[in-house]
């Protein structure tokens, strides 16, 4: 474009640092678009959270879903071409909400000692809450997460992070538990009701996040994926819209630890097996 406004050709190239044969290779050779095919069922994949999902993801809906047999290295091919970037989650970008109070009952053993991986569902999961902020006020969401299967199998979304969010939360849970130290998983009522429903309760350290590493990481996807750069004029469609999103991820959201199945699809092989 600029040879044509009258800039002698060598000038650019000196300028640009590109030698005369490469510029004349690339002429003659341009480049040719690859696996065009897939552009409409990258742009449907694409379009089912609401900040997209990473080449990964993409790549194995592909292949689970619609049959498509694509190399590792051509999904991202594709979504440069059609301006599709997922953001890189930088280290810690989140502001951590701490329910932390202080030591207020009895010590409880760390169980899992950051092992997270288990063959069967349900018999290690995960809680903790996280803070959202929601048309001028705030949300809270506590999930229980089963480390085998990747399934969100409970959650509370609240406007406050008070004990009847955890009450109505363990409606649904059993076997290990595992949260941080936060008031609500120390308080009594919490404590007997594990032990009522037969539950094991195990807790991180005192300051270590890492123990908790397995429940904050889907905190990390789920923010990415559904809440960064978005607001919301009310809680209550906040609120609609998230519960579709943990859908989502429970039923269609595929995991690379689970050979591409959703954990919806591990759950129901497991049992069945």
């Amino acid at each position: 474009m600029l040879a044509g406004r009258g800039h002698r050709l060598d000038h650019l190239l000196r300028i640009a640092g590109l030698a005369r044969s490469t510029y004349y290779h690339h002429l003659s050779h341009p480049e040719r678009v690859t696996r065009a095919d897939l552009e409409p069922l990258v742009g449907e994949i694409w379009g089912r959270t609401p900040n997209g999902c990473g080449h990964r993801q993409i790549r194995m809906c592909l292949v689970h879903e619609f049959g498509r047999k694509v190399s590792a290295k051509s999904v991202p091919g594709v979504m440069r071409r059609m301006g599709l970037r997922c953001a890189i989650r930088s280290r810690n970008p989140w502001r951590r909400y701490s329910s932390y109070r202080g030591e207020t009952g009895d010590h409880v053993h760390n169980l899992l000692e950051r092992d997270f991986d288990s063959a069967r569902p349900f018999s290690k999961l995960g809680t903790d809450v996280t803070e959202f902020k929601v048309a001028g006020g705030k949300a809270y969401l506590a999930p229980v997460y089963d480390m085998a299967s990747k399934e969100i199998v409970a959650w509370d979304v609240s406007r406050s992070p008070d004990l009847g969010q955890q009450r109505r939360l363990l409606a649904g849970a059993e076997p290990i538990l595992h949260s941080d130290m936060g008031w609500q998983y120390q308080h009594r009522w919490w404590r007997d009701e594990l032990e009522r429903l037969g539950i094991r309760q195990s807790m991180s350290r005192k300051g270590n996040c890492l123990d908790n590493a397995a429940t904050e990481q889907v905190f990390g996807h789920l923010k990415d994926e559904f809440y960064r750069g978005r607001e919301f004029d009310s809680y209550e469609r906040f609120k609609r819209e998230l519960d579709a999103y943990i859908i989502h991820w429970n039923t269609r959201r595929r995991q690379i630890r689970l050979e591409g199945h959703t954990p919806e699809e591990f759950r129901s092989m497991s049992l069945a097996g």
